[in-house]
């Protein structure tokens, strides 16, 4: 284990910390300069606005962009993220998902507005709705589009830190080494550099979204694939699908556990309890061997 690998499982732990308290700062950020300079302009053209209402404004905005939007947006890249190999194809859906989140943001913020307004025995007037959404959705489209590329930037830095695995592709002259169509090793890239991984050193694999995180050793490596995408490219002499979402090496199970639904827990080598679907169960005890505890 090197010292990059050290340092990202140290940043495991705190990883989700992280990350909230990034978006937290560099929201609550925006909210009080927003606050201060659209006060400042108010009070130059000697608006009879009070202190406290561009704080109500720049604050409702905010806790729905951080307790809504923010964490839906980051789901929502996770189940269909954006690469540069599929953006076109994807163009249309992420633009109905901008305007999505420009119609949550304006409805919540409003009726946060509505009811700080009621506290102080005044009535909030937000304006015409179809101008107001028009000039709203212009900055919401942007804002979308900035958290979009700061969490597939971040996540592709994280991939690149973790290490990245990718299939060995044909080369541009001679025969391939090995067959590429059931590769015998996966290509890492960590940190720009590259080394192999034999395809038997991988203990279980697992979908994530649109990459397949393959774990060997202890750590994972995603790869983008889907599961039944890599599951046709494996040798099916060493590896079994288990489930929806698990493949796993057959030399790697050390136990099979029934469960009381009619399912399984595999418990692997590496003392991980992986699930087990009842239509993959007796196979899956036949081919390995293994006696039911």
């Amino acid at each position: 284990m090197n010292q990059d690998t050290l340092t990202y499982e140290r940043y495991l732990p705190w990883k989700r910390w992280v990350e909230a308290g990034f978006w937290i700062a560099v929201t609550a950020a925006n909210c009080i300069a927003n606050s201060l300079t659209t006060l400042m302009e108010l009070r130059r053209g000697d608006s009879g606005v009070q202190a406290w209402e561009p704080m109500v404004w720049e604050t409702s905005s905010a806790l729905v962009w951080v307790l809504v939007l923010i964490p839906a947006i980051v789901w929502y890249t996770r189940v269909r993220p954006l690469h540069w190999e599929n953006w076109r194809a994807r163009l249309g859906e992420y633009a109905i998902a901008s305007l999505l989140v420009c119609l949550v943001h304006v409805v919540g913020m409003v009726a946060l507005r509505v009811l700080a307004y009621r506290t102080q025995g005044m009535t909030y007037e937000f304006g015409p709705w179809p101008r107001e959404l028009a000039y709203e959705y212009l900055k919401d489209a942007r804002s979308f589009a900035t958290i979009v590329v700061a969490v597939e930037g971040y996540r592709f830095l994280l991939r690149r830190w973790q290490g990245e695995a990718s299939l060995l592709a044909e080369p541009d002259e001679g025969p391939p080494l090995e067959p590429v169509d059931q590769p015998e090793r996966f290509l890492i890239r960590k940190l720009g550099r590259e080394f192999l991984v034999a395809a038997n050193d991988i203990e279980w694999m697992q979908a994530a979204g649109n990459y397949v995180n393959l774990r060997v050793r202890g750590h994972d490596y995603p790869l983008r694939s889907t599961i039944a995408g890599i599951e046709a490219r494996l040798d099916a002499r060493r590896f079994a699908r288990i489930h929806r979402s698990y493949i796993v090496s057959l030399d790697q199970v050390a136990s099979i556990e029934p469960l009381d639904t009619g399912d399984a827990r595999v418990h692997m080598k590496d003392g991980s309890a992986l699930p087990c679907s009842r239509r993959y169960r007796q196979d899956l005890r036949q081919r390995t061997g293994a006696d039911a505890t």
